[in-house]
């Protein structure tokens, strides 16, 4: 359940996981492609984020993915998709603040935790941490749905038939960032995703002719320049990584594409008329299980499992289980500062916090890198600074 976001998710990191806003993927990051799920899974346009949300993820995620947000018509989604019962808050000062820090530590934490599980742990079951995780979600949010503390809509058969193409790209998208984040280091992950910013803006124009400006177009080149130098100068460059990356940008393009054409009748087959984002997180992870386990048992992971003497640690599966909550942290956070802030303050903190992310995954994983690749990963970030700028104008204009 990862929104798919580092940023303003979608990596994993990703999840959850990771919402009417529309969002840009770049997600998320695996389960930061959750981690960014307000990002992928929120998105009411075209351009919606892994999330966020890789925000996608699970969060859209949760965030599997950190992603940068286009958060059109941001204000009329807010009020609209507002749970009936949200989180019951505390009257705190300056709550926007607190809600911008909790969604940048949820995003960031999001795509360090499932790196370490990855390549510090060496763990090689990539696509079981993802289902573990989406556990961890749907049991989460379906207690506080009993519990009468949030509100989502009932998983009807007619919903479910609607959701499923969605779902499987879904869960291609969150799998595919687990992979790649483990052969890739974090900052250039976060600088390799924004090619799904290019494939949605293409795919915007071609299938739906929406148009934009030339600055976005530019924001757009200047994210090419740098994923290609970027890779080009990496020291650790890994073939493997960077074709499973590749992968995942397409499929988060094709998820935000998807989830635009389809969300009209998602809607329509809810009893309420309305499709929120906690539903979006409940119904993506619940139908990502049994795929989930084909997924397992097709990928021979089960001989894996009961090998590794990693599940016999109780800190390693205290570490997994985090990294699931943080997915669905990355949604909850997000939606507290989506509602506390406008949506130029959500998309720009977005876009800035993979900043921090990017230098943190180069000093915790201590990745050789080169003046060249460290000024392209800069070049990179800074760009997709620029495209927020340029959507949110592009936006304001239209």
């Amino acid at each position: 359940m990862r929104i798919q976001h580092l940023g303003n998710h979608v990596d994993p990191g990703t999840p959850t996981g990771r919402k009417s806003p529309e969002i840009t993927t770049t997600s998320p990051l695996v389960n930061g492609e959750k981690s960014k799920l307000w990002d992928r899974i929120g998105g009411q346009g075209a351009l919606a984020s892994p999330m966020r949300r890789e925000i996608g993820n699970r969060s859209l995620m949760r965030s599997f993915s950190v992603d940068d947000v286009d958060l059109e018509d941001v204000e009329a989604s807010k009020d609209r998709d507002r749970p009936s019962h949200f989180l019951r808050l505390p009257n705190i000062q300056n709550q926007s603040l607190l809600s911008g820090l909790a969604y940048c530590i949820a995003s960031c934490s999001m795509i360090l935790v499932n790196k370490f599980v990855l390549s510090g742990y060496g763990f090689n079951a990539g696509i079981f941490l993802m289902l573990y995780q989406n556990i961890v979600s749907v049991t989460i949010v379906s207690t506080l749905s009993l519990s009468g503390v949030i509100s989502t809509e009932p998983l009807t058969w007619k919903l479910i038939k609607v959701w499923l193409p969605v779902n499987i790209i879904f869960v291609g998208m969150l799998i595919t960032s687990m992979f790649s984040l483990k052969y890739i280091n974090v900052a250039m992950l976060t600088i390799l995703k924004n090619v799904a910013n290019v494939l949605t803006a293409s795919g915007e124009t071609y299938f739906f002719k929406k148009q934009h400006d030339r600055q976005v177009w530019i924001s757009l080149m200047l994210m090419i320049i740098s994923a290609i130098a970027g890779g080009v100068t990496d020291l650790s460059f890994h073939a493997v990584g960077y074709t499973w990356q590749i992968l995942n940008c397409f499929l988060t393009a094709s998820y935000s594409l998807t989830l635009r054409h389809v969300m009209d009748s998602a809607k329509e087959a809810t009893r309420s008329g309305n499709l929120n984002e906690l539903s979006m997180v409940l119904l993506n992870n619940i139908l990502s299980l049994p795929l989930g386990v084909i997924l397992v048992l097709g990928f021979n992971e089960v001989e894996y499992l009961l090998e590794t003497p990693l599940l016999r640690m109780p800190t390693f599966w205290l570490v997994i289980t985090a990294s699931g909550v943080l997915g669905l942290a990355i949604s909850f956070t997000s939606m507290w500062f989506l509602r506390q802030t406008s949506a130029t303050t959500y998309s720009l903190v977005g876009s800035l916090n993979k900043i921090p992310l990017s230098i943190a995954g180069i000093l915790l994983f201590k990745v050789r890198t080169s003046m060249e690749n460290s000024i392209s990963i800069l070049f990179g970030l800074l760009a997709g600074v620029f495209f927020a700028r340029a959507k949110l104008r592009e936006n304001s204009q239209s």
